[in-house]
């Protein structure tokens, strides 16, 4: 180590010490030599941004009492985050859902690759009533789940949750704080 004469500072400490940090992190180690444990969902999840929920984004729909529930949805609205979907989550919030803005109106398909949870899928027309739904999707399936009516958006929900809601195609749907082309009803 080198003595440096009082007030004169060593010209490498700030750098050293970065590079230190840097050289620690790289090689997996913390600053106490302790061994960082590695991110098991790493390998397997490509990183694809998740598009956060909108400013108190919801849905509403009817029940087959007559009655409306309500969900917090995300939304799947860019070619990456429709393709990506919920695949490789380990548990989805009871009342929240994924919102799938498919931009035109045709019979969708969907699959469960790499999907770790059970969903319902409700197929909502453009007119905002439910085409059709496939409840209860087998997790990391590859077959294929439609409705043979077209839809132009899709809802992903914990598996069940049509069952306990009484949700059945030809309810009413309605959005809150969701872009919807300005041919769409309002939300």
């Amino acid at each position: 180590m080198v003595d440096y004469p009082a007030g004169v500072r060593s010209p490498c400490r700030g750098p050293c010490i970065v590079l230190l940090l840097v050289a620690s992190c790289a090689s997996g180690r913390s600053s106490d030599g302790a061994q960082s444990q590695p991110n098991p969902d790493a390998d397997r999840a490509p990183p694809v941004t998740r598009t956060p929920l909108a400013p108190k984004a919801a849905l509403y729909i009817t029940t087959a009492d007559g009655g409306e529930t309500k969900l917090a949805i995300e939304l799947a609205d860019m070619p990456a985050t429709i393709q990506r979907g919920l695949m490789y989550r380990r548990h989805l919030p009871p009342e929240q859902g994924m919102l799938f803005l498919m931009g035109e109106e045709r019979v969708q398909s969907f699959w469960m690759k790499n999907t770790l949870i059970p969903l319902d899928m409700i197929f909502i027309t453009r007119d905002l009533i439910v085409a059709g739904i496939v409840e209860n999707t087998e997790p990391l399936s590859k077959q294929s789940r439609r409705v043979d009516r077209p839809s132009s958006y899709v809802l992903e929900v914990n598996g069940g949750w049509c069952n306990r809601h009484g949700v059945r195609a030809g309810a009413k749907v309605r959005f809150e704080n969701v872009p919807v082309p300005s041919s769409q009803p309002p939300g």
